[in-house]
């Protein structure tokens, strides 16, 4: 009987309560919203199911008028009545008043059409990866004797297309992208250039190859980004062919702007966060903090292996050149030895054992280089990403945070001068000037306020991207156990190939079953 009641006769508490829980879309009031109302009366079930059977819904919606009536009904249950629309006529004059609490604290029940998919971040790490892959290739441009600048040949496997990019094209890019996406994580780029006395032992060769492969890192988690893979200023700096590709970065942002003007939901971030976000991420960032310190030793491990492996190469050649050298010596034995001396003809055979220590030489250099390009690589590219974590969480708490404190600090300042203004008379236009300054001031605070809660939600999914990557642990080790079988094995049949030719050239057990 939802004709008998209209909006005149519900106590205010009856609107309170359905601001509080209707659609911000619309003026109904979602079915599930409505259910977890009625669960907050700690009515019976069967109470409960026969105040929903008097209550009518249309496409999973009630109206307001329905809603009024089921709080009618429910308030009557909870006077210990039966929850009958009869019993509502009898209510002449003012509807009784249901006890479900503070109406604000009822907002929390509210769900948004598809409230779930807004806040999470539903993607795969096998989805981001498959998003593109883009390769960084060195071009070096000699000018005279000297390397003047490098271009990079950057190719996009999602665009299909290469564009020639400077690093300065790099750092525009990064400074309009975290102008345009300052509540997310951004990756750092590389120095421009090496830093005087910090990597005294890294040749410019070295330093510029590490350049490259940290741009590449840059572009590849820009690229597979779930929020920046759409956007126009990365489509433009990887397909833009034209002369001036930072003019026309600097202008694409300039007609869209930041995120926060952009983004439908915004101005709502409040609305679907979580009510415990700030304890979560107090949480969460100390659990991920942990991991990037651990992620660091691994990489450091893992470069110290590829390292050695080199290393491991070097000596074998090194190795082969000594026999080699050792196997040239043309002097003649002295009479002293003894005519059985069997050193000449042994001397002889050890030339031809360089050539076999440079092909072992060439697998060490291979297996460092594997583990160099699929195992430090992967490392690398995962720690960019935690990094950029890090940063986010210090632009979020020195950033938005610490302007709105600015900006309350300035508010407090300006209502005592409102209020000193008026126990002291003063010229009219000073004090309207005063006020006009505390409104905007107001609306200043408001804006930062929602900046706020937008910082907050998209911290909470740029954590949840953290979560997303971290199964690139087990495409590490892959590439770790992996590029170690394909070592051994392969330096494992050069070494057994060496055996029978040393039975050969030196005949009898040559000691390498006998113990010395």
């Amino acid at each position: 009987m939802a004709g008998e009641i209209n909006e005149g006769s519900v106590p205010a508490y009856y609107r309170e309560v359905y601001e509080a829980v209707r659609c911000r879309t619309d003026e109904r009031v979602q079915v599930e919203v409505f259910q977890r109302l009625l669960q907050r009366t700690d009515l019976s079930k069967a109470v409960l199911g026969q105040i929903a059977e008097h209550v009518d819904s249309t496409d999973g919606f009630l109206s307001k008028l329905s809603l009024y009536k089921a709080l009618a009904l429910i308030a009557l249950a909870q006077q210990g009545k039966q929850p009958s629309p009869k019993l509502l006529e009898n209510c002449i004059q003012e509807f009784p008043k249901p006890q479900l609490g503070e109406p604000r604290d009822l907002s929390a029940l509210r769900m948004q059409p598809a409230q779930e998919d807004v806040l999470t971040v539903s993607q795969t790490l096998d989805k981001l990866l498959a998003q593109d892959t883009v390769q960084v290739e060195l071009i070096p441009e000699k000018k005279g004797l000297f390397l003047k600048h490098v271009e990079y040949q950057v190719t996009s496997q999602r665009y299909k297309i290469s564009v020639y990019r400077r690093y300065s094209d790099f750092d525009v890019f990064h400074e309009v992208l975290i102008q345009r996406y300052a509540y997310r994580m951004v990756p750092a780029l590389p120095p421009k250039r090496m830093l005087k006395g910090v990597l005294t032992n890294v040749s410019e060769r070295e330093f510029i190859e590490g350049r490259r492969r940290a741009l590449g890192r840059f572009i590849n988690l820009v690229a597979r980004h779930p929020f920046f893979s759409e956007d126009e200023l990365v489509k433009t700096f990887l397909t833009f062919s034209g002369s001036d590709v930072q003019t026309k970065l600097r202008d694409t942002y300039k007609k869209t702007g930041d995120e926060f003007m952009t983004n439908r939901i915004a101005t709502l971030a409040k609305e679907y966060l979580p009510a415990d976000i700030q304890a979560q991420f107090s949480t969460s960032r100390e659990l991920i903090r942990n991991i990037h310190n651990s992620f660091q030793k691994l990489r450091d491990r893992a470069e110290k292996m590829a390292e050695r492996s080199k290393e491991n190469a070097t000596d074998l050649l090194m190795f082969g050149k000594e026999l080699s050298t050792l196997g040239s010596d043309a002097s003649s034995l002295p009479s002293l030895a003894s005519s059985q001396s069997t050193w000449g003809t042994l001397r002889q055979s050890l030339k031809s054992l360089s050539v076999e220590f440079a092909v072992l030489s060439d697998k060490a250099a291979q297996q460092g280089r594997r583990e160099e390009d699929d195992v430090v690589e992967k490392l690398n590219l995962f720690l960019d990403l935690l990094q950029s974590y890090r940063d986010l969480c210090e632009r979020h708490e020195k950033g938005v945070l610490h302007e709105h404190q600015r900006a309350l600090h300035k508010y407090s300042v300006m209502k005592r001068q409102m209020m000193s203004a008026t126990v002291q008379p003063k010229e009219q236009a000073s004090v309207e000037q005063l006020e006009s300054r505390i409104v905007q001031q107001e609306n200043a605070i408001q804006t930062m306020e929602l900046r706020n809660y937008f910082s907050l939600f998209c911290l909470h999914q740029e954590t949840q991207l953290i979560f997303i990557y971290l199964p690139i642990t087990s495409h590490i080790l892959g590439a770790f156990v992996n590029s170690q079988v394909q070592g051994h094995r392969e330096m494992g049949e050069v070494w057994n190939e060496l055996q029978p030719k040393l039975g050969c050239l030196f005949g009898g057990n040559n000691g390498l079953k006998r113990p010395i």
